[in-house]
């Protein structure tokens, strides 16, 4: 998906083609352009994230924790008869490995694996106090991407309701089987539609999972879950091979990608 894909007479399946396929061959341009436009926003928001999990552990590395908030913590769920992971926000809790992680955080760590004796270690740098204003600064630009994957998502959901638009204009036309002849290769509206609807619900729970991202990288003290959240961040398991797979039948389908 490297640029932008511009319609035009060279890229035509059919000369001079208008109406229902003329609007459908323009909204496959517009997914595979909307979704180069999230991916380059997905790498710079990779690299302020990167800035402000390298900032928070330097400010508030897992050491600085008080024992006793840790154990208040912990007891938290018991005290008020709570699910073991009610205090975990929800979209992280529907990710499958979460619970893996909580499982491998509680194994024995490499040292005690080689029997190396922590309380010989040099003690835990001290929490910096200065940074605060740019960590603020960082955090500013991540919503700043945010507010950019936003706009993305509002512009999908307009392609969908575009898709939806054309498939009741269809029925109206044809009846509920719609036309008999494919409007392409062999796709009617409906198909159209229905890969829209697929788009737009990965891109609308991916950019959640990051608004989630974004609220809670700031405050995490230790690295192995700021780990969890920049590789979420990175890989974006909402938006499958499967996802990726749709846009592609729907280029080729329009004829943006040759069979």
């Amino acid at each position: 998906m490297e640029g932008d894909i511009t319609v035009s007479q060279a890229n035509r399946k059919l000369p001079a083609i208008t109406g229902t396929t003329r609007r459908l061959k323009d909204n496959a341009a517009d997914w595979h352009n909307l979704m180069a436009r999230w991916e380059k926003l997905n790498e710079d928001g990779f690299t302020v994230a990167g800035n402000i999990v390298a900032i928070a552990l330097t400010r508030s590395p897992a050491t600085s924790i008080p024992p006793l908030q840790l154990i208040q913590n912990a007891a938290a769920p018991l005290v008020f008869n709570l699910p073991k992971f009610s205090l975990t926000p929800p979209l992280l809790r529907s990710l499958h490995w979460y619970r893996w992680l909580i499982q491998f955080r509680t194994c024995p760590t490499s040292d005690q694996l080689l029997g190396v004796d922590e309380s010989s270690s040099p003690p835990p740098p001290s929490p910096v106090s200065g940074g605060a204003a740019e960590l603020q600064d960082e955090c500013c630009k991540l919503q700043d991407v945010i507010d950019k994957m936003v706009v993305v998502v509002k512009k999908m959901e307009r392609l969908t309701a575009l898709q939806q638009g054309v498939q009741d204009l269809e029925e109206f036309q044809f009846g509920l089987e719609g036309r008999k002849i494919p409007l392409f290769h062999s796709w009617n509206a409906k198909h159209f539609k229905e890969s829209s609807c697929v788009l737009l619900e990965s891109f609308s729970q991916e950019l959640k999972l990051k608004q989630t991202i974004l609220q809670e990288l700031a405050h995490t003290a230790t690295s192995d879950l700021s780990m969890i959240y920049m590789s979420c961040w990175l890989h974006q398991p909402f938006i499958t091979p499967q996802t990726r797979l749709t846009l592609e039948a729907v280029l080729l389908e329009t004829g943006h990608h040759p069979l």
